[in-house]
């Protein structure tokens, strides 16, 4: 049973290798990851969310899919590029997808599939009935936009520059501010923006924007969240007022503070 299924697997392979649709897919792979992450990411992941009345999917699988994406990129057949360059970027996307899947599991408690992130509930409560088809635009269609980020550091044989070893720092800098996460996720971002800048393919910005300003607003919503708990809602402003919302920079003394409110 197993032997003729692998046949059968390669004898299609084999008469598939001259169609114009193998020749398309092969020749396009930039075309192509964006093809598969609309329909298996955006589209099959935004339908079964609605199954399951719960978008929790999509936070889980982001920690995977670029780890997915660089590495496919990188053992393309029609694949050029700096040795190093690569190595680099492919090391530093592992270390972004191991703290962004312990920080996903942390925060859950260590298992997944209990609960979506709480501010698609609100914001499925802001839109009411219209929220099943912003959903798409905000959690899924957003995400697009990085998918191309990766190849262009697997697949350009220029050599390695000032640039590429400036946007490496920027990607490992961590230091602390009110959202210190989000600001270590737009190091990231923009940091690959600097090494596609530096290829000669400054378009990624786009990709790094969208981010950005789901970001802003996201510390939005949870800024208010905070707020809106009495038990902490004092001692936060307070915290609003001495410490910066992203980045790092001298924390303001609390102390000055409350005597200049008074």
């Amino acid at each position: 049973m197993g032997r003729n299924l692998k046949n059968a697997v390669i004898a299609f392979l084999k008469s598939s290798h001259n169609s114009p649709l193998w020749s398309w897919c092969f020749h396009h792979p930039i075309l192509l990851a964006n093809v598969f992450f609309f329909f298996n990411v955006n589209v099959l992941f935004w339908v079964i969310s609605h199954i399951q009345s719960s978008h929790w999917m999509i936070d889980l699988y982001w920690t995977v899919i670029p780890v997915l994406l660089v590495h496919y990129y990188a053992t393309h057949p029609l694949g050029q590029y700096n040795s190093w360059r690569s190595k680099m970027v492919m090391l530093l996307t592992w270390v972004w997808s191991i703290r962004l899947a312990h920080n996903y599991f942390r925060r859950e408690k260590w298992q997944w599939g209990a609960r979506e992130d709480w501010r698609f509930t609100d914001m499925s409560r802001k839109y009411g009935k219209h929220w099943w088809w912003i959903s798409f635009f905000a959690i899924y269609l957003a995400e697009q936009e990085c998918v191309s980020h990766f190849m262009l550091f697997t697949r350009s044989i220029k050599p390695l520059n000032i640039w590429d070893f400036v946007a490496a720092a920027g990607l490992g800098l961590w230091q602390y501010s009110r959202h210190p996460n989000y600001f270590g996720e737009q190091l990231w971002w923009w940091g690959l923006v600097l090494l596609a800048w530096s290829l000669g393919h400054g378009w990624t910005f786009i990709g790094s924007l969208i981010n950005s300003m789901c970001l802003a607003y996201v510390t939005l919503l949870v800024e208010r969240r905070m707020l809106e708990q009495d038990h902490r809602a004092e001692a936060y402003r307070l915290y609003q007022k001495t410490t910066s919302v992203w980045i790092p920079w001298f924390r303001s003394s609390a102390i000055a503070v409350k005597d200049k409110s008074t």
